[in-house]
Order: structure tokens, then sequence, then C-alpha cells
């Protein structure tokens, strides 16, 4: 990529803890906090629809118990995702990556699309993840950064659709971690702020890759990420950072 088309701050599963995260909802109070960008986490139904939860099983954040993976959208979209917030969000529902997909482009926003395959299914998520991605943004300049922990994830959702923007996940700078993502065809890494600084930074960079890092609460970590070059930050404090 020539030209990094992201804007730096990212709003982290829409509007982090401020609204029920990765919810229609939560991009919208992003969105009114001048967010213009955002990251979600997808998986796949057991009848194969992307939607958004971060979680393997349902319990935090619905009513519902178990694997989200065990049950089909028809069952999932009745879920309140919204309750358990607050009483203001009572209701809201678990999104398709469709909504979603469909609530960026009309608003022309950037989206993280983070691959977050329930265990045992990486593949296939990484793989219909890409194939709805390329779809539902044929027609986008700005197509969405594909991201994963999982490598094999990544590499399916390359094998499927190599044209979209990938970017490896990182909780550490685990030995390889630079040929491991050089060898996926990234554009960027994502990177625990923690671990991060002005020397791996640079690295990255020299091999023609951008940096990203989650998840930047504190203004001191935004200040000394920024000060080291980095590309993107993902926060939960839509309400403390100003994106313009």
């Amino acid at each position: 990529m020539n030209v990094w088309p992201y804007p730096t701050w990212i709003a982290h599963r829409g509007a982090g803890k401020l609204a029920p995260e990765n919810t229609l909802a939560a991009f919208r109070l992003g969105a009114s906090h001048g967010y213009r960008a955002f990251e979600c986490d997808v998986k796949l139904s057991a009848d194969g629809v992307p939607f958004l939860l971060h979680d393997a099983t349902l319990q935090r954040t619905t009513p519902a118990e178990g694997l989200a993976a065990d049950r089909t959208w028809s069952e999932l979209s009745r879920l309140d995702a919204g309750g358990w917030h607050s009483r203001a969000y009572a209701g809201e529902p678990l999104p398709t990556l469709d909504a979603i997909a469909a609530y960026c482009i009309r608003n022309r926003f950037a989206l993280n699309i983070e691959i977050k395959p329930t265990p045992g299914h990486n593949e296939a998520t990484g793989r219909v993840v890409a194939d709805h991605a390329a779809a539902l943004w044929a027609d986008v300049p700005v197509k969405p950064l594909l991201s994963s922990f999982q490598p094999d994830a990544l590499a399916a959702a390359r094998a499927a659709r190599p044209e979209l923007p990938r970017a490896l996940l990182l909780d550490s700078l685990r030995e390889g971690w630079l040929a491991e993502a050089l060898a996926l065809d990234c554009v960027a890494i994502v990177a625990n702020h923690r671990v991060l600084d002005v020397d791996a930074i640079a690295q990255a960079h020299g091999r023609g890759l951008k940096v990203l890092s989650y998840t930047v609460n504190e203004a001191e970590d935004a200040q000394r990420l920024l000060d080291a070059g980095i590309d993107g930050l993902i926060t939960d404090a839509v309400d403390r950072f100003s994106p313009q």
C-alpha cells in the first residue's frame, strides 16, 4: 500500500466501553465523538454467517450461554447484546458483518476487522470473512484491514482474497514476529502497546510495515507511541482522545 489510507485513531469495538462492544450502537457512539475508523471482532455462526462478537462464548455479553458457533444466525439475531452493559442499551442486537459494512460504507468510515475464530474454526473463519469483506467493499476504494492473532486464519484470508490488506496481531514480540508478518504478506502489525518501542517500530517500518497498537487508553502511552512513529492507535477512550 503506497499510501496508508487509515486514520491514526481507531475506536475499539465501536466505542470501547461506553456502549455495548461490537454493536451498531457502539459504532454510532464512537462516530458521535468524531471517530472515522473502527475496530471490531468477527466470527461465524453455526450456519456460516459472519457476525460481531469478541468471546467464543455468549455469557459475558448476552443472556445466553455456550459457544456462539453452536448457534445459527436466526438464534443469535434474537439475543440481547446490550442489556449487560446498561438499561439504556437493552435489546441491542448482535450485528452481522454485512450490517456493519453498510454503516461504515455509507458514512465513509474505515474498518479494522479482527478475524476472531472460535477455536477449531481458524481457516474457515479467515476464508469466509475475507470473501464477505471483498464482496461488501467491492466498489469502495478503502478496503477493510483484516487482522488476527491466528496466522492460519490470515493465511486462509490471503488465499481467498489476496487483494485485501492484512495485519498480524501480536500480544508479544515473539521470536520471528517480523518474518512471520512478512511471510503472510501483511501490510502491518497490530501489537500490544506495552511491547512496542522506538526500535520495534523502526524494525517494522524498515521492512515496509505499518505499526498499530492496542488498547491505548492513557495519554502518556499515546504520546510515547506517537513520538516513536506509530501509525495507528486503537482506543476505548473515545471520549478522552480527539481523533482530529
